[in-house]
């Protein structure tokens, strides 16, 4: 069996002039992330090794993660090919993904991660919103082979708060 987990980076700042790549987090990005990814810890589902996008939002969320799962720089790559707005370039990634992996975690972008979510999950999400997290078992033994598996956890940031 091979496990994706999907995270959105967290909320953004469009408060800077900055370039898209490095857009930084809002306060309430980091809020949700940590918030997602300490709820998450607590479910069990530790990857084996984290994929990010360069993007900073991207790869701020994740270094969020990381810390609150207790996960080691040693487990990260950051990937050029997550930093994809379609999808396109993240499917082929995970279609290539190292056999030495059966569960990774993965942050980047959408509209790319709510069609993966679509794709590869049995649940349908409309909007897989900032800081986001769906995780995906796939019944297969390769990731050449990945289709159509079960959505296994969605953790959204609005769900976890009291309003």
């Amino acid at each position: 069996m091979k496990i994706i987990t999907l995270v959105r980076h967290g909320k953004s700042s469009w408060e800077f002039d900055v370039s898209d790549r490095e857009r930084p987090l809002k306060k309430r990005g980091i809020n949700d992330a940590n918030l997602v990814s300490k709820y998450f810890k607590d479910k069990g589902m530790l990857p084996e090794f984290v994929f990010s996008s360069p993007a900073n939002r991207a790869f701020s969320t994740c270094r969020i993660f990381l810390n609150n799962l207790g996960i080691s720089d040693e487990k990260l790559k950051i990937v050029e090919d997550l930093y994809d707005f379609g999808g396109h370039q993240v499917v082929d990634f995970l279609k290539n993904m190292s056999e030495d992996y059966d569960n990774v975690m993965i942050f980047g972008h959408n509209h790319a991660f709510t069609s993966i979510c679509n794709i590869f999950g049995d649940d349908y999400i409309d909007n897989l919103p900032t800081s986001g997290l769906v995780t995906i078992e796939l019944n297969v033994e390769q990731w050449n082979a990945i289709n159509t598996g079960h959505t296994a956890l969605t953790i959204f940031p609005r769900d976890l708060k009291n309003d």
